[in-house]
């Protein structure tokens, strides 16, 4: 399997696999998504899976996308391992078989590989090189026998950063940035990007597909994956804002908006990021809506997508402007809302 190929394994067929991602934002992602898929080595053997399910698994960050996470691996049999500041969510996953860690440098001693699913590059920094009163930090603790998946969307250039401090150290990294939900990834069927030597790819394997369906290998140049995310995550913010755009211009000129987007999710106006905010949006007010994705995270999403193509001399008229949009609907108030709350910001807009 050549190195150079974006690989993709999953057990599902390759339209819905392409599906339960952000990458099925269109058809060509799809088709591309379908054309991606490789002979890979076998990882569904009971044996393989058995032996890999005797390692321990910490998950640093329990929250929507890493409690979902936790949930499905502890479904599966795996040992799981769990660390988060907010207590009620660890207690929840120990209800369900979990392991509860008090501070992140505990896992080095109990666990081969970690999973860091916190929510930006300063929440990472501070899991990674950060001691508590009582223990050393989590970076101090790790060495040759452990591996390191960092999963938050973050800028390339600080997973690259991360990677040299954990290399440094002997310690193999797997940039692995996740996309799909929460409840896809309680079900194992969210999609991560995964880029890092592909032996250790390989080798973490039944727990990379235990964890999610799809699995895209991008390149063995560790923050590929981040690209490839913020790549996914700035169209899903232009569909996002588009779609609440133009269902305010119906709902405006007099149309029923469960038909006009039953209609648009049919035709060829469908969008992943579309269809599932705007239909959540639509049956009631999507500021009261229970937050599956904050504003903040799209904001600051496609911001980094926008810097990261400015960075290498690229600047197109969709990006900037999903940006701004986005910007505007936090500073509006609706920073904590779910970012369906796009529909809200949008009904009343004036250039």
């Amino acid at each position: 399997m050549a190195s150079s190929q974006a690989d993709q394994i999953s057990a599902a067929s390759a339209t819905s696999a392409t599906s339960a991602s952000l990458s099925s934002s269109s058809s060509t992602a799809s088709t591309a998504s379908s054309k991606s898929r490789s002979s890979a080595p076998e990882v569904g053997a009971d044996e393989g899976i058995a032996a890999e399910r005797s390692v321990s698994v910490g998950i640093i960050g329990v929250g929507n996308m890493g409690g979902g996470i936790a949930q499905n691996l502890l479904s599966k049999g795996w040992r799981v391992y769990v660390h988060d500041i907010d207590r009620a969510k660890t207690e929840q996953l120990a209800s369900l078989g979990a392991h509860v860690v008090n501070v992140p440098s505990e896992l080095a001693r109990t666990c081969q590989t970690l999973i860091i699913a916190v929510v930006d590059a300063t929440q990472v920094e501070a899991v990674l090189t950060k001691p508590s009163p009582s223990a050393p930090s989590l970076l101090s603790q790790l060495g040759a026998e452990h591996t390191v998946m960092l999963c938050p969307t973050i800028a390339p250039k600080d997973v690259i950063g991360f990677a040299d401090l954990l290399n440094q150290q002997g310690v193999g990294v797997i940039d692995a940035p996740m996309s799909g939900g929460p409840v896809r990834a309680q079900q194992g069927r969210m999609s991560l990007m995964t880029a890092c030597p592909k032996p250790l790819w390989n080798n973490h394997l039944p727990l990379l597909s235990a964890m999610a369906d799809p699995v895209f290998f991008i390149s063995e140049r560790v923050g590929d994956g981040a690209k490839t995310k913020l790549i996914n995550n700035l169209l899903a913010g232009i569909n996002l804002v588009a779609s609440a755009e133009l269902l305010s211009m119906a709902e405006k000129i007099g149309l029923d908006l469960n038909t006009t987007l039953n209609v648009i999710e049919s035709s060829s106006g469908q969008s992943w990021a579309g269809s599932d905010r705007m239909r959540r949006a639509i049956g009631g007010d999507p500021r009261e809506l229970p937050p599956l994705a904050h504003m903040t995270l799209l904001e600051k999403d496609t911001r980094m997508a926008l810097e990261m193509g400015q960075e290498a001399g690229y600047s197109g008229p969709l990006g900037a402007s999903a940006v701004q949009t986005f910007k505007d609907a936090s500073a509006s108030g609706l920073a904590h809302c779910d970012d369906a709350a796009m529909l809200a910001h949008l009904r009343n807009f004036k250039a």
